[in-house]
């Protein structure tokens, strides 16, 4: 079994390479050749966290995996990072176990491929300012999957602590990224200039107000992931035309702000446009015009992790990394 850490998977693999295989995972999927179960979550509410356990198999690639996550926001006072996982990587054709990988960066990365990929689909061609409201964990692909797929002059940062905002600015220079950043406090005033507009909070209320979107704008949400969450305000919901989604199922149980419009009786699941696949494979169209509003939704689904996690052992046995154990 050959075991890597995030260090080398990180030598190794890169945001193309992700988004990459995340579409030929997409592609399967539309094929109706992935086995997806329902990922269970067992939450620790006296520490505000929760573990994911999630499996999947492709049957095109022949792989299977099972993804372990927690997420313990606490953790950062303590200088520990709030989200550690890892995953197990199964040969489908023969049942060896191939591989044992950090899983803490793989998700942060597949979650930036869908959203690059969702942005490349949804946002205006000539989107060119960013704002990133959380900046936290998983925020940082967020933006590399957007820079990916569109020329951003601008990025917009808003979190509760603004010190992090600016840490997360620094992080993006340090990573080589020299596009212009700017703290901004007020979320509103942020939201009234963003072309693409990614969200990554685990906030209970809505972190943005439809009202000041302007036109053509799109949405990322991918920091909601349980019932009692919600990211994108109602008004955002219903001035959408057009509404995509990562897993329709996974959406329908898990993403907070919009299972609380259907129990409203304001919106409806029926009103979602397509899952993302749909896009990939051209079976739907992306934006049609420029002035419509866009919302991408994921709340994840374990085959886009396994997409990854073939991608980066397949990387990492071309390039001689990780350590070979008998298990």
């Amino acid at each position: 079994m050959l075991i890597l850490n995030e260090e080398q998977i990180l030598k190794s693999y890169s945001m193309k390479d992700a988004i990459e295989d995340v579409r030929k995972v997409l592609k399967a999927k539309e094929e109706n050749k992935i086995v997806d179960v329902h990922r269970t979550v067992i939450d620790f509410p006296d520490y505000d966290a929760s573990a994911l356990y999630m499996p999947s198999a492709d049957l095109v690639s022949e792989v299977a995996a099972v993804k372990v996550v927690t997420i313990f926001p606490k953790n950062s006072p303590m200088g520990m990072p709030t989200t550690q996982g890892v995953l197990l990587l199964t040969d489908a054709e023969n049942g060896t176990h191939m591989a044992m990988m950090n899983a803490s960066y793989l998700t942060r990365l597949r979650t930036g491929a869908l959203s690059g990929i969702a942005t490349d689909y949804l946002a205006k061609k000539d989107a060119s300012i960013l704002i990133v409201i959380g900046t936290g964990g998983m925020a940082f692909e967020q933006v590399l999957g957007v820079l990916a797929v569109r020329s951003i002059t601008k990025i917009l940062l808003v979190n509760k602590t603004t010190s992090k905002a600016y840490r997360f600015g620094e992080k993006l220079q340090e990573y080589g990224i020299k596009i212009p950043f700017e703290v901004i406090e007020e979320v509103s005033e942020a939201v009234k200039q963003a072309d693409i507009i990614c969200c990554a909070t685990r906030s209970t209320s809505a972190v943005l107000d439809g009202d000041n979107l302007k036109p053509g704008a799109h949405i990322n949400g991918i920091g909601s992931y349980l019932p009692s969450m919600r990211e994108i305000d109602e008004t955002s919901i219903l001035k959408a035309t057009k509404i995509v989604v990562d897993d329709f199922n996974g959406v329908k149980n898990e993403a907070g702000e919009f299972i609380h419009a259907a129990e409203k009786g304001i919106w409806s699941f029926d009103k979602i446009y397509c899952e993302l696949g749909n896009l990939v494979t051209d079976s739907r169209n992306g934006r049609e015009d420029e002035n419509e509003i866009t919302i991408f939704k994921s709340v994840g689904a374990a085959y886009y992790d396994l997409a990854v996690a073939k991608g980066i052992f397949e990387k990492a046995k071309q390039q001689g990394i990780g350590i070979e154990i008998d298990v």
